[in-house]
């Protein structure tokens, strides 16, 4: 308890308490010694608690009657001039009881919050861990959350603690496992009162664990040598993973990631949290910049060309017993690394490493997204870049895809050396689409110099579309119209003509 605490207990005519219906009162437990005998205690005992009730409200009309009720007691003390102090485990405003009186009668009463020591800072204090530390994010978790929801959160945050465990623990406990946190997470119960216990999660039986538990993830830097600093190295050739690993200390792992077309916002929490997990980060220097530095964290850069050699390298390292990300731009299956790394991991030595492949979003969604729909029906994504495959394969399918009237993404459409394509392309479309046919032309989505513009396929420009546009042509179906608020959007019908 706080000095400031125990002072408005002294000066307090009423002391009012939560409990649940047996009567014992984990406040009113802590504070008992500084209780007097002319303190006017009220004690506020719960109707239900996780039990059903016959309440014709439900549960929540039940609580919601109860703490009415409550306020309306400690209203009559307030109002006959007396000073009530409502003790409450932990913070009074973080998950704790007292803050459905706040609700009910601060506006009416002058009121002070006395803060406290919560649940979560007194679990650390026992384990002896810290939360967070530097850029790491601390998330908080209710246990009745669904599985789903605890899953993602917990694989998306670099620190947690899960609380309201009870009989939401056999659910806690499995996300722990699916979001790969289940080796890094502590259990504690009642931490700093008696029957304390610390042990780790994995190993507590569910029968045993009350409702006055939580469970801790803590800081990985934490657990860093003194010292460790986040290192930034290029490498291009297996030469650097013999530099950056010693002897094979058992099988790694290899999960390529997908960071979607630009920032954070485009992230999934899984693709978040197996970056934040990995002890080595392999990609082109463009994506790795978009994954926060972290220390401790080995970094792999190299120029968009040595795709094979960046897949040899990260299977190297997890061979050495790493845990390795590649990072891929957009969906990391849609020409990106997936494939080089797979390529690779399916020969000798590298066909006992496990690797994994985590979507993400492709740029053809994202910018189909900011124009409106117009891949709403069925579509191709053809890449115009005739670097990895001659030019005549492109022609023949997108002459089959035109002719099957889909609408079509097209990736890699123009750069530097290659400026000829798009030109041919609107030549190609041109023989199958109609002149008035929407064509957008989506520039770095997600990114700082985002634009989308909607032109007709004869207009189609070459001269402005460069490596960071994405093209999307519409079928013979697809509309384009102009809304109220001056935006244009375009979407392709679900439904088709009947032939």
């Amino acid at each position: 308890m706080t000095v400031r605490a125990v002072q408005v207990i002294a000066g307090a005519d009423v002391i009012a308490y939560h409990s649940a219906r047996h009567g014992r009162s984990i406040a009113r437990s802590i504070a008992a010694e500084h209780l007097r005998a002319d303190h006017i205690e009220e004690a506020l005992i719960y109707p239900v608690t996780t039990e059903s009730t016959d309440h014709p409200g439900g549960y929540r009309g039940a609580l919601d009657e109860f703490y009415e009720s409550a306020a309306a007691r400690l209203a009559v003390h307030l109002d006959a001039g007396r000073t009530v102090a409502v003790i409450s485990e932990g913070d009074p405003l973080f998950y704790g009881s007292y803050q459905h009186m706040h609700k009910r009668l601060a506006h009416r009463y002058p009121t002070e919050v006395i803060p406290g020591v919560t649940s979560v800072s007194a679990a650390a204090a026992r384990l002896g861990k810290p939360l967070a530390e530097a850029d790491e994010v601390l998330t908080i978790l209710p246990g009745t959350l669904p599985e789903e929801e605890l899953t993602a959160r917990l694989a998306s945050t670099d620190t947690a603690v899960v609380m309201k465990l009870g009989r939401t623990f056999p659910t806690v406990r499995r996300a722990m496992e699916r979001s790969g946190r289940l080796p890094e997470a502590h259990y504690v119960e009642r931490a700093t009162m008696t029957g304390e216990r610390t042990e780790k999660l994995a190993d507590i039986d569910a029968e045993t664990v009350p409702y006055f538990s939580v469970s801790v993830v803590p800081s990985r830097i934490a657990d860093l040598p003194p010292g460790t600093a986040t290192s930034t190295e290029t490498a291009t050739t297996t030469e650097t993973a013999t530099a950056t690993a010693d002897e094979p200390s058992g099988p790694g792992e290899v999960v390529v990631v997908g960071t979607g077309p630009a920032g954070p916002l485009w992230l999934t929490p899984e693709s978040r949290g197996a970056l934040a997990a990995a002890e080595d980060l392999v990609g082109y220097t463009t994506y790795l910049d978009r994954v926060p530095l972290r220390p401790g964290q080995r970094r792999h850069a190299s120029d968009n060309k040595v795709e094979s050699e960046r897949a040899e390298l990260a299977l190297d390292l997890a061979r050495r017993g790493r845990k390795v990300a590649v990072v891929s731009g957009g969906d990391p299956g849609i020409f990106a690394m997936a494939t080089a790394v797979l390529e690779v991991a399916c020969q000798a030595p590298y066909r006992a490493i496990p690797v994994r492949v985590l979507p993400g979003v492709t740029a053809a969604n994202a910018a189909a997204a900011r124009a409106g729909a117009p891949l709403g029906h069925d579509y191709a994504v053809i890449s115009l870049s005739d670097r990895l495959k001659p030019w005549e394969v492109i022609a023949e399918r997108l002459h089959a895809a035109a002719g099957a009237d889909l609408a079509l993404a097209l990736y890699n459409p123009g750069s530097r050396s290659r400026t000829w394509q798009v030109g041919k392309a609107r030549e190609l479309l041109l023989e199958h689409r109609a002149p008035d046919t929407p064509v957008i032309l989506a520039r770095d989505i997600g990114g700082p110099e985002e634009s989308v513009r909607t032109v007709h396929l004869a207009d189609l420009d070459p001269h402005q579309v460069d490596m960071r546009t994405l093209l999307i042509v519409g079928s013979s179906q697809t509309q384009a119209a102009r809304r109220e608020d001056g935006t244009e959007v375009v979407w392709t019908p679900r439904r088709y003509p009947e032939g």
